[in-house]
């Protein structure tokens, strides 16, 4: 891969994000991709409606649309910001995207768009396998430890030293206490 394309790639993760569990890209950083505006990119989305089912297209909530801007994703109002809520596009809505956009610059970034979610999605596995080798080790891990404080218990026990026997004592023992019908003598 040369380093234009290395970089390129890049670029598109780097705009990829995860929204109601699935990756996505805003419209406008995929319009920049594609070298066109967002509002032509929409455009063309809407004429070719059918091509955009839910799966592929959809409009972000206004508590969605709230935490992207409080994440500098998107401009606030004031700021010549977006007075609408962005639509995002899963992987195989960018792709289509670049169909109907029918341009040289759309269809070379869409290769880009694809890898980068293929990427991705690679990444997320190994996440996942790590995860849960990690869980299997941490449970060893925890069953090793209670086998470690029992033996612990048991060595602790057997270097005690023994209690002293309970005896009595055998032989003659003389009392504290005074005798009935003896005197001591004076």
């Amino acid at each position: 891969m040369s380093k234009r394309a290395i970089v390129l790639a890049q670029k598109v993760e780097s705009r990829i994000l995860i929204l109601r569990g699935q990756k996505v890209i805003l419209d406008s950083d995929l319009a920049e991709l594609y070298n066109v505006e967002a509002r032509h990119l929409n455009q063309q989305v809407k004429r070719n409606a059918k091509r955009f089912p839910v799966e592929f297209r959809f409009q972000i909530s206004p508590q969605e649309f709230e935490i992207l801007r409080s994440q500098n994703v998107i401009s606030s109002d004031g700021h010549g910001g977006r007075r609408y809520r962005p639509f995002v596009f899963t992987e195989h809505g960018a792709i289509m995207a670049a169909t109907v956009l029918n341009s040289e610059r759309a269809i070379e970034m869409s290769i880009f768009v694809v890898q980068a979610f293929v990427r991705m999605r690679r990444a997320l596995a190994a996440n996942r396998q790590i995860m849960a080798k990690l869980a299997k080790i941490e449970s060893r891990i925890e069953s090793h430890d209670a086998d470690i404080q029992d033996l612990m218990g048991a060595i602790r026990e057997l270097m005690a030293p023994p209690a002293p026997p309970d005896r009595r004592r055998i032989g003659f023992q003389l009392s504290s206490r005074p005798v009935k019908g003896y005197r001591k003598a004076s």
